[in-house]
């Protein structure tokens, strides 16, 4: 998914408070990584932390709960090195996460589904956004030609 870099409107896009932690789970149960290599792939999911400690004390977090474990990768040559592997626990774990994202993806649809019905189909090609009103309110327009009668 692209996130825009850089919006005109100053807002960024608002990720779910724990989203880093569904996101380690997932690039675990793709393959076991060190810590500098999951940092370098959650750009692939939308987050991508300024500070790779934020990454680390996460992993932690999740070790400390059993859903993922340490491990040393031994290699021929040259030095081994630690890397996460996702428990079973942890495998789970991602399952309820995956469904929670799954729903919450839903309502974010419905929500664009109804901005795009209501207010974007309603203006006319280039005309300026419509003021906003309170539900239940008239809008400028109607109140104008209801005083007019």
């Amino acid at each position: 998914m692209d996130l825009p870099e850089d919006r005109s409107d100053g807002l960024a896009p608002v990720l779910p408070r724990e989203y880093l932690r569904p996101c380690l789970l997932l690039l675990l149960r793709e393959e076991t990584a060190d810590g500098d290599d999951l940092f370098q792939r959650l750009s692939l999911l939308g987050d991508a932390p300024d500070d790779p400690a934020r990454v680390y004390s996460t992993l932690r977090a999740l070790e400390d709960e059993g859903l993922v474990r340490l491990a040393w990768e031994r290699f021929a040559t040259g030095p081994n090195r630690r890397v996460y592997e996702l428990t079973g626990l942890g495998r789970e774990r991602l399952a309820q996460e995956a469904r929670a994202l799954a729903e919450l993806r839903g309502l974010l649809s419905a929500f664009a589904g109804r901005y795009e019905e209501f207010v974007l189909l309603r203006r006319e090609p280039g005309a300026a956004e419509p003021p906003a009103t309170r539900p239940g309110s008239i809008p400028p327009a109607a109140r104008s030609s209801r005083s007019a009668r």
